[in-house]
């Protein structure tokens, strides 16, 4: 079906099937993917997806990947509507069980978490950036790393929190992960914080001290990654050890560093 070298290596468009579709939001929905001959992935890595109508037109997307990696080949991804989209409506509203999906990754080597690391890791998501810091919580539990893990999870109101069920029960079980909010529209009740984005007070507060040479992932849009990473370096963290990932206008998925 076609490849792509990517890092060295040939990466082919597979067909998956979808096994699993659940709402996360109003807008977003994770689909589970039994992809053939999945060659495994890394947490933080994405896919591409690709959908061709009848009359040839194709399009393609980057999705980071959501799950954690695993030997089933079950590949799962979280998909957000976007307004006139051409891909998102589909696969949030009317993909259904059953259905094939052209997969084509793992994509990425650079914002990705290894089990083997050991540091303490702090996480901060924008949106829907949350997806591959999804995965690397759920590697390192998957995998049963105790590395101290802390996410800072920026979002517009307390329905809009992707995973927020998984999130509490991670967050109660004693094992090392912190988690923090920011809503930047509405707040729960009885919210310390008022409605705003993350700050450097908030940095200070629910981030790893830099004294402890943590490694920071950050992922959302643009701005949301310029605007924490310049947070992080203000407050003593060293510049190379923040993995940034962000995302453009079209949805697609860019790493900081080159392939």
């Amino acid at each position: 079906m076609g490849g792509a070298t990517i890092l060295g290596r040939q990466v082919e468009w597979r067909v998956g099937t979808v096994v699993d579709l659940h709402d996360e939001t109003e807008t977003a929905r994770t689909l589970t993917v039994k992809v053939p001959d999945w060659p495994g992935h890394l947490a933080g890595q994405r896919v591409e997806v690709r959908l061709t109508a009848a009359d040839g037109y194709s399009a393609v997307r980057s999705y980071s990947i959501a799950s954690a990696p695993n030997s089933e080949g079950d590949v799962q991804i979280t998909v957000e509507r976007l307004p006139n989209g051409e891909v998102s409506p589909y696969l949030t509203q009317l993909i259904e069980p059953g259905d094939r999906l052209e997969m084509r990754g793992p994509i990425g080597g650079w914002f990705v978490w290894r089990p083997e690391q050991t540091e303490p890791i702090q996480l901060i998501a924008g949106g829907s950036g949350i997806v591959p810091i999804m995965a690397m919580i759920r590697s390192r539990e998957s995998v049963g790393n105790r590395s101290l893990f802390r996410l800072l999870y920026s979002v517009r109101e307390p329905k809009a929190v992707f995973y927020k069920n998984e999130l509490k029960a991670l967050a109660e079980d004693g094992l090392g992960l912190g988690i923090a909010y920011a809503y930047t529209k509405r707040v729960p009740i009885y919210w310390p914080r008022p409605p705003g984005r993350i700050d450097a007070m908030l940095i200070a507060s629910a981030a790893w001290p830099s004294v402890l040479a943590p490694t920071c992932y950050v992922c959302g849009p643009t701005s949301f990654v310029e605007s924490v990473t310049e947070l992080l370096t203000a407050s003593g963290h060293d510049r190379n050890r923040i993995k940034t990932e962000r995302f453009g206008a079209t949805g697609t998925v860019r790493d900081h560093a080159p392939e």
